[in-house]
């Protein structure tokens, strides 16, 4: 029997399935219990499979199992079928009813924190059966979320070596980043101001290995100086904008947090001259992978959404998310 028959009469959809939850679960027990069905019946499955291809599709261990590397095959393709299988079942039910689908997107935590809840927003408005799933997360974890084809897009800023030739980049919007006091910090009041003069001021900053972070460093190189040794270190965003607004910390922020947080953030943009190259904004989709009529609703939306944000480029205070200091300080 040529391959090509074993394949098209034998291997099924349902058995793609119970490789992939077997693999993921990695006991025989979990993937029965995850797919509702009795262990004998994943076991058989996975021994027909074997059967039908020659070959050995999972090792066991005293584990559980884990896929060779004819399984690891195997599962790649599947994942691919699966997945492409979804999202044409989603364009039918869209195409049926656009007012229903389902969306995942990921984000840095300054896009989880203003521009896709801003998007979503205006989306859910208009179609308000569409289940938006939201996921904060780091680039690098995004990026395989979108390999392992449970993200459909993500927005981050990140140097271009991590995407390789699996993924598309589209630039949005190149964003200025600022410093930030809360309203009654007693530099909230100063008309000018050199970074340097903030040294000894209490910083909260990111960690050390995120790009914001590297950024900021190289920053206070540009002015001459070594960063500060911050008194809080925090990857999350939301704890370092609160303790600007409730004490006299003071931290970077990004212009597009300030744009879409003008009316509820309580800081001020220090009025500081930065020297500061951030690379774009990107939203970062899959190669090869069917965007379902969902993703392309966000996309168009999105695009919307960011071109006042890429018309201004400058990173001083004059920038136009210089509004968010405005609007909070009247």
């Amino acid at each position: 029997m040529r391959w090509t028959d074993r394949v098209d009469r034998h291997v099924k959809l349902r058995d793609l399935r119970i490789l992939r939850a077997l693999a993921e679960s990695g006991s025989m027990s979990r993937a029965a219990k995850q797919l509702a069905i009795s262990q004998p019946v994943v076991s058989k499955t996975i021994a027909d499979l074997e059967h039908i291809l020659g070959v050995r599709l999972l090792d066991r261990t005293s584990h559980g199992v884990e896929a060779t590397v004819y399984g690891r095959a195997l599962l790649n393709c599947g994942t691919v079928v699966l997945d492409e299988l979804q999202r044409g079942m989603q364009e039918i039910a869209f195409l049926s009813d656009p007012t229903m689908g389902e969306l995942r997107v990921g984000g840095a935590g300054p896009f989880v924190d203003g521009l896709i809840p801003a998007v979503i927003s205006r989306l859910s408005q208009r179609y308000r059966r569409i289940e938006f799933h939201v996921t904060e997360s780091d680039p690098p974890t995004l990026c395989s979320l979108l390999r392992e084809r449970r993200l459909d897009l993500a927005i981050l800023r990140t140097s271009g070596s991590m995407y390789i030739e699996d993924l598309n980049a589209d630039s949005l919007f190149e964003e200025p980043m600022f410093v930030v006091a809360g309203l009654n910090n007693r530099w909230s009041r100063q008309r000018k101001i050199d970074l340097v003069e903030l040294l000894d001021e209490p910083w909260t900053l990111p960690e050390a290995d995120n790009i914001a972070m590297t950024l900021i460093a190289d920053c206070f190189r540009a002015a001459g100086t070594m960063p500060p040794t911050p008194q809080v270190v925090s990857d999350s965003m939301a704890a370092r904008t609160r303790l600007v607004e409730m004490g006299p910390f003071l931290t970077f922020l990004p212009g597009s947090t300030l744009h879409f947080g003008a009316k509820r953030l309580q800081v001020k943009i220090l009025p500081i001259a930065l020297s500061m190259k951030t690379p774009p904004t990107q939203v970062v989709t899959l190669k090869n992978r069917t965007p379902n009529a969902i993703a392309k609703l966000f996309l168009e939306e999105l695009h919307t959404f960011v071109t006042p944000l890429s018309k201004g480029r400058r990173s001083d205070a004059s920038h136009p998310n210089k509004r968010a200091a405005d609007q909070n300080s009247q």
